[in-house]
């Protein structure tokens, strides 16, 4: 298998199966065993395709003599794939780009036989018309956001911020790390990453955090394996950072919805591996990969258990110094590392806040008197957001709004409730909330 071959079976399994590219995409690299190069270019291209969807269809409207809705789904994503190649990535020849193509559309299409053919001359046609087609002038084209889609975040990040957030959308992820301060410091890493040709620069705005570039698989770099960091976004981080975690031997930590593990991890460093740290979710294979997370990390204060955040746990009650309820959201806040979440059906995503407000009662149950309890999603929805908090503390009179101490780099916060837009501070879209519970 080639690179093309393992980014064009994940397409198909994600139209198919409604699965997630990150996750379809890691299983397929591993199976066709592609090296660091391949690796890279299975992902650029696999996301690549899914950000720019609307835009490549825009062009293909105009190269091709019948309707898009006639194409085989299959042809589609081999022309999306060629003309990707041929409009965005300059190091790839455009003649690598149509003969590649039409070796798909031969090996993936033998029921249609005018398939190689139809993708031969379309390609060659982009090629030839390469700057000359009209340009996508609609938001919904030219960033590849469906216009509902659109007018809804429209509607929360205002107009200003608007496009910068849709272009954001489609940057490619950046690769950031958290420097596990419990066993090297920041230098240290870096110099480490370096001998095994990994770039790291450090974040513009959060201490001890790492933009990596050239990591080929993360895992199998051997400052990941010795566990001198882990994955986890500045925005993501910084939800730990505003909790203000004390360190002590009688604290106690509750992360209620921890998978994939950053928050505990980030909380189980800050209380410099004293106290302890309770890690939970209700998957028995996340609450597994939490566990791995924390055994290479050396986080022996962790303590991890299945556990469904809208179940009561009786011996929890009233013990925690601090609780994170980061609850499952849209995900409208992660486009750029998810970019297939945008073609997701909103009314999928109506009943959420219920869901939302269910689990932060609960866990609001664990905190005890003078605690801190954060609620945090990955989406720039109202209503899951500051709806949901609003509708908390009208039933729960007992807890209260309290100020964030953000970075410098971030206006004075009073409100005790943050969103991070995409494009704003290159994090993830995100909101943050500190609540306090009456002493």
């Amino acid at each position: 298998m080639n690179a093309r071959e393992t980014a064009l079976d994940a397409l198909i399994a994600c139209r198919k199966r409604a699965a997630w590219s990150n996750g379809v995409l890691k299983d397929y690299i591993e199976r066709d065993r592609l090296d660091r190069r391949d690796a890279a270019l299975a992902t650029r291209l696999c996301y690549g395709i899914l950000q720019h969807r609307g835009m490549l269809d825009f062009f293909l409207k105009q190269l091709l003599t019948g309707k898009i809705k006639d194409l085989h789904p299959v042809v589609r994503d081999i022309l999306h794939m060629g003309l990707y190649q041929i409009y965005e990535l300059d190091k790839v020849p455009d003649s690598a780009a149509v003969n590649e193509s039409v070796l798909l559309a031969k090996k993936y299409c033998r029921w249609q036989r005018s398939a190689p053919g139809l993708v031969n001359g379309i390609l060659r046609n982009a090629v030839r018309t390469k700057g000359s087609l009209q340009q996508p002038v609609a938001l919904e084209d030219r960033y590849s956001h469906p216009k509902a889609l659109i007018d809804l975040l429209g509607s929360y990040v205002g107009s200003e911020k608007l496009e910068p957030m849709l272009a954001a959308n489609n940057d490619t992820p950046l690769t950031v790390v958290q420097v596990n301060t419990l066993r090297t410091t920041t230098e240290e890493l870096v110099s480490h990453l370096k001998s095994e040709d990994v770039t790291a620069l450090p974040h513009p705005w959060m201490q001890d955090c790492l933009v990596l570039s050239n990591t080929g698989n993360l895992e199998k770099l051997e400052c990941f394996k010795k566990g001198l960091f882990y994955v986890q976004d500045a925005a993501s981080r910084l939800t730990v950072m505003c909790a203000k975690i004390p360190q002590g031997e009688n604290i106690r930590v509750l992360d209620c919805c921890a998978a994939p593990g950053g928050k505990t991890f980030a909380a189980a460093i800050a209380m410099g591996g004293k106290g302890k740290i309770r890690s939970a979710d209700i998957h028995r294979h996340k609450t597994t990969l939490i566990q791995r997370g924390a055994d290479r990390l050396g986080l022996h204060n962790v303590l991890v258990r299945e556990q469904d955040a809208t179940e009561n746990h009786r011996s929890w009650f009233q013990k925690m110094d601090v609780v994170l309820a980061d609850v499952p959201c849209s995900g409208y806040g992660i486009i750029r590392k998810k970019p297939d979440i945008r073609y997701k059906d909103p009314k999928d995503m109506e009943r959420l806040p219920e869901v939302q407000l269910k689990i932060l009662s609960k866990q609001a149950e664990y905190v005890k008197p003078g605690g801190v309890l954060m609620y945090s999603t990955c989406t720039l929805v109202r209503r899951e957001n500051e709806g949901v908090v609003e509708a908390f503390l009208r039933h729960y009179p007992d807890f209260y709004l309290e100020r964030l101490a953000l970075p410098n780099n971030f206006p004075e916060n009073k409100t005790g409730m943050l969103t991070l837009v995409p494009g704003e501070y290159d994090t993830d879209g995100f909101f943050i909330c500190r609540m306090r519970r009456k002493a």
